[in-house]
């Protein structure tokens, strides 16, 4: 009888999904809540802790068991420290005066402000574009451009390790959806060989920087092959706006493309530190958007001291003013720290780096020592990645000290000699 791995939970998350009909629908649910009230898994007490003040390089968190202790925040995606910038929170408190602090609507009633038109124009600015559409949030917005855009017959090409907001919009349009290999160009090549000439609707998709290997993907060769293929480009530039680039304008800057994306879609929750989505663009693209996808005309729009906020930032990214130079800073001392260590890092290109672990027991050990002793990171396994490529997301921020990252390098040392990672 073979046994079981020691380091092989029980069960899996994936043990607690649809039964495709099989099953009373609340059987998962309560299935999932007897498992973690007798089993605890290691690798969930780092999920959903509190904040007990503003997330910036360190931060006061509660534990699940109320045990409160200040931490290195190293698993924040807000890598300039804009949501705590003076100037975005005097914008901010002004505008809820003026404002008050929600919108009441959606966009196209009642919900926009002269503060979220300047925004949208401050982005066209930022990318060069002719019009930019702002989306509630960073999830939908994915959804709402691929559903809108994408039907039956059309087809949607994309890279294997995009964002799960990106297939589940592909999953809603009903096109056909194909897969290349994570940045892979010759699989891409092929896929778009593949296709019939009838087959006119062809939408490639691709993080610019992907989010669980922080590297970043080949505009060049995408956008050369879209123009070969007769395919639009979309990219999503949630993790590399303000960062990536001469400029912080993202990776089509990196690869001097940017003319070439047709559509470019961002986050305002990573790097600007708030909260939604945008998409920059043609004029009759974004007018396009603005009556068929339906996560914008559908929902309330971003509370207006956000957008107030968002506005500082925006100026401060465009003038090259939030801190760029000092990120990379750290971003390359951290990076060396950890490889000088022996850790496999993957091959990051970006603020994210990606620590290998490949076994979830030691993962969940590690997470949990880690924030501990007071280094905050991000755990990443399945669905997100494959288990045997499960690891720790260290985010890296611009405030953080020298010191912070010194002492975050040591105690990395120690976990990695105990567990046998180094």
């Amino acid at each position: 009888m073979k046994t079981q791995e020691i380091d092989e939970p029980v069960q899996q998350f994936e043990d607690f999904v649809s039964k495709k009909g099989g099953a009373e629908l609340f059987e998962k649910v309560n299935a999932l809540d007897a498992f973690i009230r007798n089993t605890s898994p290691a690798y969930i007490r780092g999920l959903g802790l509190q904040m007990l003040g503003a997330v910036d390089h360190s931060v006061r968190i509660r534990e699940k068991d109320g045990l409160e202790h200040e931490v290195i925040m190293m698993g924040s995606n807000s890598y300039l420290g804009l949501n705590t910038h003076p100037k975005a929170i005097a914008a901010s408190m002004a505008a809820n005066e003026r404002f008050g602090y929600g919108m009441g609507s959606v966009s196209l009633l009642a919900g926009t402000s002269e503060l979220h038109r300047h925004l949208e124009l401050l982005i066209a600015e930022f990318y060069g574009t002719e019009e930019a559409i702002l989306f509630p949030c960073g999830y939908s917005g994915n959804v709402g451009i691929i559903a809108a855009l994408c039907g039956p017959g059309d087809v949607v090409i994309n890279d294997a390790a995009n964002h799960a907001s990106i297939f589940d919009g592909c999953a809603l349009s009903g096109a056909e959806v194909k897969v290349f290999l994570h940045r892979n160009m010759k699989h891409l090549e092929k896929i778009l060989k593949s296709l019939p000439p009838s087959q006119k609707g062809r939408l490639i998709i691709t993080d610019g920087v992907f989010s669980m290997d922080g590297d970043v993907a080949p505009l060049d060769e995408i956008t050369a092959l879209a123009a070969k293929y007769g395919a639009r480009v979309m990219i999503d530039e949630a993790h590399g706006v303000g960062i990536v680039g001469a400029t912080g304008r993202g990776t089509p800057e990196l690869f001097g493309c940017t003319e070439k994306i047709d559509l470019i879609y961002g986050t305002l929750s990573k790097a600007p530190g708030a909260i939604g989505g945008y998409c920059a663009g043609s004029a009759p693209l974004i007018r396009y958007l603005r009556y068929y996808a339906r996560s914008y005309f559908f929902s309330s729009s971003i509370p207006a001291p956000t957008i107030a906020g968002l506005i500082e930032v925006f100026k401060l990214m465009r003038d090259d003013e939030a801190g760029r130079d000092r990120l990379w800073e750290n971003v390359r001392y951290m990076l060396a720290g950890l490889k000088l260590l022996g850790f496999d890092t993957g091959h990051t290109a970006s603020a994210i780096i990606p620590v290998m672990i490949g076994n979830e027991a030691k993962l969940a050990d590690i997470h949990n020592e880690l924030r501990q002793r007071g280094v905050f990171t991000s755990v990443v396994t399945y669905p997100a990645v494959r288990r045997k490529e499960c690891r720790l997301r260290v985010s890296m921020m611009n405030s953080h000290t020298r010191e912070e990252m010194d002492r975050a390098l040591g105690i990395f040392a120690e976990l990695g000699r105990k567990y046998g990672i180094i």
